[in-house]
């Protein structure tokens, strides 16, 4: 098989990068844009030792789960993957993946059950993060995501995973910025002034909070001004945020932020718990399927007879705060102290006095304590937990450790050595978070 080789493939599944898999004479070839049962001609576009990846350039005997995407940029876009299958098999496929990991990483032999679908699979992104360029010759500002595999930048005017008001009021920043003297990014060179827009908005009361992520150290006038006009602009923004990322470095939002014009944050309510969101709040972006998680895990909980509940890698200790009516004691741990700044502004509008929170690395945390906890809640970042974190957990934990991941790689890695260190799988259940993409989270019920 050589680089532009044109060959005719039946696809026969999805990888968990949500590509097509086909294989020749044994030999695997990753395609994109293909769906499971398409005939296709492919070409290929990178040859290995083991494997080749390609492009479709024609679809022979389209798949019967093959749909027409209700996304005209779909094809550009390298946001939604997966919008040209059918939502209900796209659920499926998560499943699969959940199942595969945990059989190829883990060498557990479950069952898992049907993906839990998200409430809304379109209009369901309530955080965006536009990187921000600007075209040679017209000079005029692009903002989009970016293209597959790449750092062009799709002009996106209207996205239907998103609110509307979003599309509104990119848009006026994107005819307006030049006006004000604020140049796009160029990425190359590492200058100009607008890196990204940030939009927050609450699922709640649809207000929004809008960051302009700026490659610089402080305020100028003409971003005040630009502000303000963005302030005012729009009945719907609580606020106006910037965010100072003069680094090279691929990370969107840097450290500091300052409140320009209105509040700094945004309310989300989620299972009757007010949460404040601000710029730099990590928070799920899909706040309707999250509710579908929280309520799963608070289902658990509630199982015991007010447990004490160990958070871990709690962030603003959202799941310390939903499980506290049920719980008879909750430690929540975060290493970042601005969410257990913002964890304990939230506790007090909720009226909540029995959360503990911990400014701290968990491992070091449990290191430090000899306390025991009924369950212990883990929801670690996409890397996974470290062996040191899985065997303090252990030694922590009296009954019950519930595993949340968005990672099913790194979630089969480590139930594999919880489960070395005597847990059982109780129960494992994906959920679709990121509709129209390959991403899923799962949460998995281990007893100790």
């Amino acid at each position: 098989m050589n680089l532009n080789d044109e060959l005719v493939v039946k696809v026969e599944k999805f990888s968990n990068l949500g590509t097509g898999i086909a294989k020749v004479n044994g030999f695997v070839i990753f395609i994109d844009n293909a769906c499971p049962e398409d005939e296709v001609r492919v070409k290929i576009t990178k040859v290995n030792k083991t494997y080749a990846n390609a492009n479709v350039i024609e679809i022979i005997n389209p798949s019967k789960y093959r749909v027409l995407p209700f996304c005209p940029m779909q094809k550009v876009c390298g946001s939604c993957q997966l919008q040209y299958v059918d939502y209900n098999y796209q659920l499926e496929l998560k499943r699969q993946i959940v199942q595969d990991s945990l059989k190829s990483i883990g060498g557990f032999d479950i069952t898992v059950p049907m993906t839990i679908p998200s409430p809304d699979n379109k209009v369901y992104r309530y955080k965006i993060q536009y990187p921000v360029s600007q075209t040679k010759v017209s000079k005029r500002l692009l903002a989009g995501y970016y293209k597959l595999q790449s750092h062009d930048i799709v002009n996106i005017k209207y996205c239907p995973i998103q609110p509307e008001i979003c599309d509104k009021i990119v848009d006026f920043i994107r005819e307006n910025a030049l006006n004000f003297g604020i140049n796009g990014y160029d990425e190359r060179k590492h200058s100009g002034d607008l890196r990204h827009i940030v939009l927050r908005v609450s699922a709640n009361n649809q207000k929004v909070l809008v960051t302009l992520v700026i490659n610089g150290k402080k305020v100028f006038k003409n971003l005040n001004n630009f502000a303000s006009a963005i302030y005012n602009e729009f009945e719907s923004v609580a606020g106006v945020c910037v965010n100072f990322n003069s680094k090279q470095t691929n990370v969107i939002l840097a450290n500091r932020t300052e409140c320009l014009c209105g509040q700094d944050y945004i309310e989300e309510k989620i299972l009757d718990r007010v949460f404040k969101i601000g710029a730099n709040t990590f928070f799920q972006v899909n706040p309707k399927s999250a509710e579908n998680i929280f309520d799963y895990v608070k289902k658990e909980i509630k199982k015991y007879e007010f447990p004490t509940v160990l958070d871990a890698y709690a962030g603003i200790a959202t799941f310390g705060i939903i499980v506290s009516d049920v719980a008879g004691e909750v430690v929540s741990v975060e290493e970042n102290p601005e969410s257990i700044k913002n964890a304990r502004d939230v506790l007090k509008i909720n009226g909540i006095d029995n959360v503990e929170l911990h400014a701290k690395d968990t491992t070091k945390y449990l290191q430090s304590v000899k306390r025991k906890f009924d369950v212990t809640i883990l929801d670690p970042p996409r890397k996974g937990c470290t062996r040191v974190s899985l065997d303090e957990t252990l030694k922590h934990t009296k009954k019950e450790i519930i595993y949340v991941s968005c990672n099913p790689a790194t979630l089969a890695r480590d139930l594999k050595y919880l489960c070395e260190k005597g847990c059982t799988i109780q129960s494992v259940q994906p959920f679709d978070m990121f509709c129209h993409t390959y991403h899923v989270e799962t949460v998995v019920i281990l007893k100790i």
